[in-house]
């Protein structure tokens, strides 16, 4: 029995070879015919991790910080990589974020695997924009732009806004500074439609200028 499920799963990893996370959807789309039980009994045998309710990935997966965006991606959708995760990526903030972390328009949701803990934060519909794809292994990661995850973090933290909040967020002014786009980061700003979150973004500037 063990060896015709071997048997069953090779055929079945070499259809969903292409997938990092892989849904009971995108299963029926590679064959109509799948029989969930499968997927149970190949948890059994190692060869496959349960994500969350559907969701699913091969055990053999090598892990690392991009493969885990792609995961986030998948796993909860709409949604992009953004606030500490992507501020640790852009190395704005010192590396070690506990989870990956995306904005998404659907509510709030929090998923501990186990390979990792994926956070989704709300934002408004109308403020899912600024990010871009990010290509690896041929695969394409949503993640903030800079800009657009400073942003993102200070709307999502209001009380980050004063010089002494930046010094404990250990923000790095240098890096930050380098690589702004300031006419977008304003722009930006601005779409959120919020007096404090405009204030808090003019003062992180300032910040970052005075502390050169």
């Amino acid at each position: 029995m063990e060896i015709y499920e071997y048997m069953r799963y090779q055929d079945f990893s070499r259809q969903m070879k292409n997938f990092q996370v892989f849904s009971v959807a995108d299963i029926r789309k590679v064959d109509s015919n799948f029989y969930p039980a499968r997927l149970t009994e190949w948890q059994k045998m190692g060869y496959i991790k349960k994500l969350r309710r559907g969701y699913y990935m091969f055990s053999d997966t090598k892990l690392d910080e991009q493969i885990l965006y792609l995961i986030a991606n998948k796993l909860y959708s709409p949604s992009y990589v953004s606030f500490e995760s992507a501020l640790s990526y852009y190395r704005l903030i010192p590396e070690g974020v506990y989870a990956v972390t995306s904005a998404c328009s659907k509510k709030s949701a929090r998923f501990k695997t186990q390979i990792a803990e994926f956070s989704y934060y709300r934002i408004r519909p109308e403020l899912m924009f600024g990010y871009g794809l990010q290509e690896i292994d041929g695969k394409n990661f949503k993640i903030a732009d800079m800009e657009k995850a400073v942003l993102d973090y200070l709307y999502l933290h209001p009380n980050v806004i004063r010089e002494v909040d930046f010094y404990e967020w250990r923000f790095n002014d240098t890096e930050f500074l380098r690589n702004v786009d300031l006419e977008k980061f304003y722009r930006y700003a601005e779409t959120f439609n919020s007096r404090r979150l405009l204030a808090g973004a003019k003062s992180l500037i300032a910040h970052t200028k005075n502390s050169k």
